[in-house]
């Protein structure tokens, strides 16, 4: 099956589709999400890509990232391919958005508005080994302590969305502890 990104303007306005490889090959600002889970014990999931991703194979990164097809809406997506991937379902709230440009492995590069979702579970995920090479719990101090002695490690969105938005993230979780 042919996998379409939305491609969207500065404002996160639709403004075409085009094939999934030849968007990260152009370079082309497209719509994304990322999904953040927390346990009750403050400790994030991450998950390890598999190794026959199209990029980053290998590397640690945010519960789950993707793409929302055309005609479906971001949250819907995001359930969607948190499912297929962690074979979890957790309810989810968006927290925040950001836009960031970033050159990959073989040329290509991710250029994308990103939708941040959150929700809370203390479920493991039962992977998919096609997505997903293996998974974590990981305090976000000891993430971000981490993240900084071995950045080659993590996704590049994954470092930027840590450190340009950790405030963000945090903020999130004590809301939600309330």
């Amino acid at each position: 099956m042919l996998e379409e990104v939305i491609l969207v303007d500065s404002e996160d306005f639709a403004i075409g589709r085009m094939e999934k490889m030849e968007a990260h090959e152009k370079g082309l600002l497209h719509r994304a999400f990322s999904i953040l889970i927390i346990n009750d014990k403050g400790e994030m999931l991450l998950q390890q890509r598999a190794m026959e991703k199209y990029h980053s194979p290998g590397l640690w990164t945010n519960a789950c990232c993707s793409h929302p097809r055309p005609n479906e809406s971001n949250l819907d997506a995001a359930y969607r391919r948190l499912k297929e991937e962690m074979g979890m379902h957790v309810s989810m709230k968006k927290i925040f958005q950001f836009t960031y440009r970033a050159e990959l492995e073989d040329g290509l590069i991710e250029h994308e508005i990103d939708h941040v979702f959150y929700g809370i579970s203390n479920e493991n995920p039962t992977i998919n080994l096609h997505e997903v090479m293996d998974f974590k719990w990981i305090d976000l101090s000891e993430l971000h302590n981490h993240v900084a002695l071995h950045p080659e490690k993590y996704t590049a969105w994954f470092k930027l969305l840590l450190v340009d938005h950790l405030s963000s993230i945090k903020k999130a979780l004590k809301y939600e502890s309330k």
